[in-house]
């Protein structure tokens, strides 16, 4: 998606005219989630996608109308619908697309350079409710607000709710009116909802929000991925996770094997005994952080293991044999760790998919991964029922 966010700055500096489809809301099976973009610009050329592949040629054919004039546009694409097998989309699902021209207004680049920067930053964009404003957008972040949506208490809201989503890590829609009406505001799309205490406080300070519906496109910091040995098994799983969008740490005390060389993948190579680096660096370990400890050498992965099990990561896992495995859990035992806090290791590491070798091993810690983050089953999708992608 940051490519996507990109292009669009980059279209926008050379004056090029385009449309922005994104995705608002989704029922059933769908590929991409609320937030997902598309670009379509006005000499044809199209990057990012909506549905994977399922609806584009529709969608551009909005895009189209919606450059010639005809405002902001808001579709909704479902297998139900008699036009369904027309456009694509028949793997089941219903997803609702938003499609509005950027013009040079819109805070690309303030999005465009935070990215860059590595600093969360969220899009909001007025979707329904607001008049002549539909389609106006506001980047939030750490940096502030850039743009208005055309309304005071508006902007409050939108940003108000923009750093909510951003701190919870998901994109989705927000009314504004709940914001500040002294109820609960539902947020479509991700998997909280925002409470407000109510519109008089705010009142002073300029009037409460208009009822309108915005969609926050939250782009925060990349999900960690932190390696522990420079073993061979290490350098396609630096790889990997690169690949899958992590910001990837390769740790290891042996300063001729932890070398940039070997591992050009990584964001970070650092030479330091693991248990020592981890310690010192909390703040890069969260729910969305992966620990991976490929040492299989005990007097490295014991003392290691011990923070990281205690630690807010949300996947730990080590390599190993059973054998080692075993002896590996006793010493943590004896270490005091509890069961709960042993029960969090996932080791031997990865899923069993048959596979030998590095490359294949890495695939496996790579989906293991995965479906620890996103509540998956690992089993084939043959021997599941229900939506393909999930709800």
């Amino acid at each position: 998606m940051r490519y996507v966010l990109d292009q669009a700055a980059a279209w926008q500096r050379s004056a090029t005219a385009f449309a922005m489809a994104t995705v608002v809301r989704t029922w059933g099976s769908s590929p991409h989630p609320a937030g997902a973009s598309m670009l379509v610009s006005a000499d044809g050329r199209v990057v990012g996608s909506v549905s994977g592949g399922c609806v584009e040629a529709a969608v551009c054919a909005v895009a189209e109308d919606v450059l010639a004039g005809s405002g902001p546009v808001r579709e909704e694409y479902g297998v139900d619908d008699g036009d369904a097998f027309a456009v694509g989309l028949t793997c089941g699902g219903t997803i609702e697309v938003f499609v509005r021209e950027m013009g040079p207004e819109a805070p690309l680049d303030r999005v465009s350079a935070d990215l860059a920067a590595g600093v969360p930053v969220a899009l909001v964009t007025v979707v329904a409710g607001a008049g002549s404003g539909v389609g106006a957008s506001i980047a939030v972040g750490a940096n502030g607000v850039t743009g208005t949506l055309g309304e005071a208490g508006l902007d409050r809201a939108a940003a108000r709710a923009a750093h909510a989503m951003l701190a919870m890590g998901v994109s989705g829609t927000v009314r504004t009116g709940a914001l500040y009406g002294g109820g609960d505001t539902h947020v479509d799309g991700g998997d909280a909802a925002l409470v407000d205490r109510g519109c008089d406080a705010h009142a002073a300070r300029g009037g409460c929000a208009p009822d309108c519906e915005i969609l926050v496109q939250s782009f925060a910091d990349p999900p960690r991925l932190l390696v522990f040995g420079a073993v061979e098994f290490a350098r396609p799983l630096t790889q990997v996770g690169a690949l899958l969008g992590h910001r990837v740490t390769l740790c290891d005390a042996r300063p001729a094997f932890a070398t940039r060389e070997r591992f050009p993948d990584a964001h970070e190579v650092v030479v330091d005994r693991p248990h020592r680096w981890f310690a010192a660096h909390p703040d890069l370990v969260g729910p969305a952080t992966a620990v991976c400890v490929l040492t299989h050498d005990a007097k490295f992965d014991v003392p290691l293991l011990e923070l990281a099990l205690r630690s807010p990561a949300g996947y730990v896992g080590a390599m190993g044999s059973r054998r080692t495995h075993e002896d590996r859990l006793a010493r943590l035992a004896a270490a005091g760790l509890t069961e709960a806090e042993l029960a969090r290791l996932r080791s031997p590491i990865g899923l069993d998919l048959g596979g030998l070798g590095p490359e294949e091993t890495a695939v496996s810690i790579a989906a293991e991964i995965i479906a620890a983050r996103r509540g998956g089953s690992g089993l084939p999708l043959t021997d599941r029922l229900g939506p393909v992608h999930g709800v």
